[in-house]
């Protein structure tokens, strides 16, 4: 680089130390300069000099506050080198970071270990962690207030907390001396420091006057976690209201319309083949048939009741899950379709959005594998969980998607009083208790839980569903009762030993040790990809998935007072599930489409993705032959949208458009290759013309509520109306002299969405952008949404422009009824490499630490949103070169 030259103002600092004449000219003018203005300014008027001194005091003591507020706000930041004492351990553990904050743990024993993570978690998230221990419990209001209490409302009713307790007891004892020594290391790490040492939010917080001290951790703190994943992840629910809304003025057909049949025939299931023998899967066997009921039409009482269950749904904040536009990819090729002649693995788990982001990237090793140290595993991990929860150890990798197996149904009761409800004609207690929500600065309230066979009563979650559904009407015979009611049947409310899985895959060094870590692995069900270093791909379909009775296909609502009605109170086998290794094709896709074709004989569910991600991802694994690390990374980011190649010829089939400004914007998809990369003008006036049609064809017939969102199910709708040029659909009943057809609707799209984007960024088409659109806005999940500019400005990081889309594989989704802001986004992307770990690459959405003033707060976003990735240091060797912080933790005396 060339120095700049050398100038007066570039070399004062140098006359100083070398006498030169003209600074010393300098100061001797400046002098008398001031000193004439101070006496100017003491000959001023009293008002005129009292008016300076304030202000003068007034700039002194923002800049003092503003120098406590970073001291404040930067006194939660950890130690990360050196060496701390601390009592709990056996022995002394290393915890070596990289330059992104990446914490590698090095210990003698299982313990240790445990202990040590628990450690860094609360280090690096405490609030994160205490923050989803609230949530997990219904406790929210003790911290924030009346605002939240509609949350614990129902969450308590679902009880997480209450099932997680009872989990306790079903776990093998490993596990549960596990869960002990993280949360003896959590303690360890919070037991001396005050709320202000732990986290800026309690800093933040106590500004408000909360006065609080966080209570010790408990290790069903971290099970509790798992039921907030089993419910962002929870299948189906929202689409078996969203049926029998429509079914007050929709025809069963029509309705039929809006969730087509999954397309087997265009979009493979992720097992190609295989059957039920004997209760046992086989891949190679032929399958059996499943059933296919159909429903009858619900009265309008049923409807008003399951219409307020829906608005309580929607009105559940983001920081415990919508479970819609939810999804993931991960897939795995063989060493036949590897440029290195070993497996390679990619995962990208899509979930909604946050800073931080929900996981931390850690790895946990045994200096030797002994009998009391098994562990040499690295990945990434929930904070307030023990254990890596997707990654590699060495000699297996693994990834997840969601299976989206249907896992609720809602029941219709038939109530009888406040405590009896209807079966089979006669009337049952419910199971009733009282819970007590404590309210920041109110006074306790009261939560009366009632439980029927099914589940417990979700319409009673708050005071205005108490008697929803009071003058519904009945098809039984003699008295309807008090009305209808809505119980939730799920599987994630009762106990199972989801956490002996999670440690036991960390711990599984070959298929057979994988597939039975995978048997306990209940909720929230996942597709499990695997590969080892010996060479073998696999999958393998796990989760707690209720067997129904004949009649109940999960679609649609149950009437509870037919006891007919009920699930079997069985599950679907383990070994019954359906299950690959090896495949012929030398790959495994899985991006929650379809597991398995209707020839399976149990039901999984009606209501998969339908597959666009999946059958792109395969397109490109058949058509690379050997992919590269690289290569496989590169998948993870291809922004190619399928709905584009479908409805582009239509779109440039439009003709007679008013005007050139108007031909001008339709002209950009005439060479469009279909990608939607951060710059394209193209994807950028596609998407907006993707939804002014969504508006046109469907917001005149459906009720708000089940607007269109977009994705993949709607490019399915959408794709066989096209065929239909005249369809009823197209036409738009707000018009009543008019009867609108396809080309009608298009035409007025490409109009309307012309000039919104000439609103929105340019006159000039070729200046427009998809990411000026469709922005990412990374959001604190407490403090985030204040209200407060400079506290969101601390703990926010917003603005983050990306390509991508909905049911894309580069899966930023958005809602098309509420614009184009991304709403859920990969978690995470990882590539691992069976032929050498220190060659896989990972990275996060956001950073491994959870305080805004850390660097690594969110220091790996900037290179997630340009698609990089970062060097995953496994060995012993890679990691100390990568090193730059040691910590050493020894044991107190």
């Amino acid at each position: 680089m060339t120095e700049p030259a050398d100038t007066p103002d570039s070399t004062s600092d140098s006359g100083l130390d070398s006498g030169s004449s003209s600074t010393t000219t300098t100061r001797q003018t400046a002098g008398p300069a001031r000193g004439s203005r101070w006496q100017a300014f003491k000959r001023a008027p009293r008002a005129v000099r009292w008016t300076a001194w304030t202000a003068l005091a007034l700039v002194v003591l923002l800049v003092v506050l503003a120098a406590v507020a970073v001291v404040v706000v930067r006194r939660p930041l950890p130690q990360t080198d050196g060496e701390i004492e601390v009592p709990g351990l056996s022995a002394s553990v290393e915890v070596v970071r990289d330059e992104h904050g990446i914490p590698q743990v090095y210990a003698d024993t299982d313990a240790d270990l445990m202990f040590a993570q628990g450690f860094v978690h609360a280090q690096e998230r405490f609030f994160e962690m205490d923050f989803r221990r609230h949530v997990t419990a219904g406790r929210l209001s003790e911290i924030f207030g009346s605002d939240t209490l509609e949350t614990d409302r129902f969450i308590r009713t679902m009880g997480w907390r209450r099932v997680a307790e009872r989990e306790w007891a079903l776990l093998e004892p490993a596990t549960r001396e596990a869960l002990t020594s993280y949360a003896a290391g959590v303690n360890a790490y919070i037991a001396d420091r005050s709320p202000s040492q732990l986290a800026a939010e309690y800093s933040v917080l106590g500004l408000t006057g909360l006065d609080y001290s966080p209570a010790e951790w408990d290790p069903v703190d971290s099970l509790a976690w798992l039921k907030a994943m089993a419910w962002d992840l929870r299948g189906n629910m929202d689409a078996e209201v969203d049926r029998v809304l429509l079914s007050l003025d929709r025809t069963e057909d029509e309705i039929a319309a809006l969730w087509p049949a999954y397309p087997f025939d265009e979009h493979r299931p992720i097992v190609s083949g295989g059957g039920v023998v004997d209760g046992v899967f086989e891949q190679n066997a032929s399958g059996n048939a499943t059933r296919n009921p159909r429903r009858p039409a619900y009265a309008p009482g049923v409807v008003a009741a399951l219409e307020r269950v829906r608005d309580r749904l929607d009105a559940m904040p983001e920081l415990v899950g919508k479970g819609r536009g939810i999804g993931s990819n991960s897939w795995v090729v063989d060493g036949d379709h590897s440029a290195t002649g070993k497996p390679i693995l990619a995962n990208d788990p899509h979930l909604g959005i946050s800073q931080p982001g929900i996981w931390m990237q850690m790895g946990l090793h045994c200096r030797a594998r002994t009998a009391d140290c098994t562990l040499d595993t690295s990945g990434f991990t929930f904070s307030g969980v023990p254990g890596v929860v997707i990654g590699h150890n060495a000699d297996i990798a693994w990834g997840m998607t969601n299976l989206g197996p249907d896992v609720t149904d809602l029941f219709l009761e038939q109530t009888e009083g406040d405590d009896r409800y209807v079966r089979d004609g006669a009337t049952e207690a419910m199971e009733v208790r009282t819970e007590t929500i404590k309210v920041r600065g109110e006074n306790d309230v009261e939560l009366r839980v009632r439980e029927t066979v099914h589940g417990p009563l979700i319409s009673d979650v708050s005071t205005e569903f108490a008697t929803v559904g009071a003058n519904a009407p009945t098809d039984e015979p003699g008295e309807r009762g008090s009305g209808y009611a809505v119980a939730l049947a799920w599987t994630a409310l009762e106990p199972a030993p989801t956490a002996d899985a999670i440690l036991a895959l960390n711990r599984a060094s070959d298929w057979d040790s994988f597939r039975a870590a995978a048997a306990d692995f209940s909720v929230p069900a996942q597709n499990l990809v695997y590969a080892d270093r010996e060479g073998h791909i696999g999958y393998q379909s796990p989760g707690r998935i209720p067997i129904r009775r004949a009649g109940n296909d999960g679609t649609m609502p149950m009437e509870g007072w037919v006891s007919a009605n009920d699930w079997t109170g069985e599950y679907i086998p383990f070994d019954g599930l359906p299950s690959v290794l090896d495949p012929e094709e030398g790959f495994i896709v899985t991006a929650n489409q379809a597991v398995i074709d209707e020839r399976y004989p149990y039901l999984l569910t009606k209501d998969w993705d339908y597959g666009y991600r999946s059958t792109r991802i395969r397109e490109v694994l058949e058509s690379e032959g050997e992919l590269s690390v690289s290569e496989m990374a590169g998948l993870q980011l291809d922004s190619t949208n399928p709905m584009a190649e479908t409805l582009v010829p239509y779109l440039l089939d439009v003709e007679a458009l008013p005007s050139p400004y108007y031909r001008n914007a339709q002209n950009l998809l005439r060479d469009w290759d279909f990608t939607s990369p951060v710059d394209s003008p193209a994807a950028a006036y596609f998407n907006v013309v993707w939804r002014t049609i969504l508006e046109k064809t469907f917001h005149d017939e459906l009720r708000q509520r089940t607007w269109p969102d977009g994705g993949d199910r709607w490019f399915r709708v959408v794709t066989q109306m096209l065929s239909e040029p005249a369809g009823p659909w197209w036409d738009d009943v707000r018009t009543d002299d008019t009867v609108e057809t396809r080309d009608d609707i298009l035409r007025a799209s490409l109009i309307d969405a012309r000039d919104e984007m000439t609103r929105r960024q340019s006159r000039d088409p070729r200046l427009w952008e998809w990411g000026r659109l469709h922005r990412m806005n990374l959001r604190n999940a407490t403090l985030g949404d204040s209200g407060v500019a400079p506290v969101e400005r601390l703990f926010n990081r917003d603005g983050w422009q990306v390509g991508g889309g909905s049911s894309i594989v580069d899966a930023t989704s958005w809602d098309a009824v509420e614009g184009f802001e991304v709403t859920a986004a990969p978690s995470m992307r990882m590539v691992v490499s069976l032929a050498d770990w220190d060659d896989s690459r990972w990275i996060n959405l956001t950073g491994v630490s959870g305080h805004p003033t850390s660097s690594h707060y969110s220091d790996q976003t900037e290179l997630y949103v340009d698609g990089e990735t970062l060097p995953w240091a496994y060995t012993r060797e890679a990691v100390e070169a990568a090193a730059e912080d040691r910590l050493v933790l020894t044991p107190a005396d």
